[in-house]
């Protein structure tokens, strides 16, 4: 199940690829080499019909791997700006979907109608979490969210928060939920062990609940410690790395504060550019600006639903409805 797809962090596959390049789309289905990060068997990516495990229960669906350009932006926007967009370079969208120190937690078009649309238009997601974040964390804003003195039940509870979210929207098992932890002191070790806690508690939490835990942060803080966890072979990091390093240019895979067999093959985003505006149809968006080799979203169709939550049958009983 999901728990084999973040069993093998760093595998040395894809080591100094390229970065992605050309017009996006949904990367063609390929098999995933043994070795990495997300290694498990690709099978159908048709979302209403689930691979077959012993005993008769319904496997994890296969990883969705989009390779290309991604925007990401507070506020969903509408279906109308959606629309426009798709003369745009990028093919996936960062959606903020749950947590408590989102930016912009009201969220008013992101609906499970929104998704369903918006995957029909051909968009692939990348649904970030934003919670607790870290003690020490830079931004004035994001301190009432410090993770408290119990950072494992507190990463395990919002782990379980961040699932029934995504089921909310409609986004089936085996998708990424990025977790989003802004840039913090660098200098404060109590504070990273802190938040390296609750990382790894929601990492858990997640890939019990048959998701792929995802990871966003700065490449000088959260990034280059959960790197450093890395070497040292500590377990229940990020299948998935999302790094911001604003240089104007992608850099997916020449980023200075990861070795470069780490987080591949298919486990890379590089936020690269942050806060500009863009004019696609007619609509000016403020986003930021992202090239990936990463999961995306398995978005379930409307009439596999049921009412807005996602195929229950493939669900661990903690989480079914």
């Amino acid at each position: 199940m999901v728990a084999a797809v973040v069993a093998a962090l760093a595998g040395a596959a894809l080591a100094g690829a390229p970065a992605p390049a050309g017009a996006p789309d949904r990367a063609p289905a390929a098999p995933v080499p043994a070795a990495g990060p997300l290694a498990r068997a690709t099978g159908s990516l048709d979302p209403a019909a689930p691979t077959s495990a012993p005993g008769g229960v319904a496997a994890a669906p296969a990883l969705v791997h989009y390779v290309g350009q991604a925007f990401d932006t507070c506020e969903a926007p509408s279906l109308d700006v959606m629309r426009a967009w798709r003369s745009s370079p990028y093919g996936a969208v960062g959606i903020y979907f749950g947590g408590r120190g989102r930016g912009c937690p009201t969220q008013r078009e992101l609906t499970p109608a929104w998704v369903t649309s918006v995957d029909a238009m051909g968009w692939r997601l990348l649904p970030l979490f934003v919670g607790s974040q870290a003690p020490c964390v830079n931004a004035a804003a994001k301190r009432p969210f410090a993770i408290g003195s119990s950072p494992v039940s507190q990463g395990t509870r919002e782990g379980g928060d961040a699932v029934r979210a995504a089921q909310a929207l409609g986004l089936d098992v085996s998708s990424p939920l990025y977790l989003d932890i802004e840039a913090y002191d660098p200098g404060d070790a109590e504070c990273a062990a802190t938040t390296l806690s609750f990382v790894r508690a929601w990492n858990r939490e997640v890939t019990r609940l048959g998701y792929v835990p995802g990871y966003y942060s700065s490449a000088d803080t959260g990034v280059q410690d959960i790197e450093a966890a890395r070497r040292a072979g500590t377990k229940d990091l990020p299948a998935v790395m999302w790094f911001a390093r604003w240089l104007g240019r992608p850099a997916l895979y020449t980023e200075s504060v990861l070795q470069p067999e780490a987080w591949t093959p298919h486990a890379r985003i590089h936020q690269y550019a942050g806060n500009v505006s863009e004019t696609y149809g007619g609509r000016r968006v403020a986003i930021d600006r992202n090239a990936m080799d990463a999961p995306v979203a398995r978005v379930l169709p409307a009439a596999v639903l049921g009412g807005g939550t996602t195929d229950a049958a493939r669900l661990p009983d903690a989480v079914r409805p």
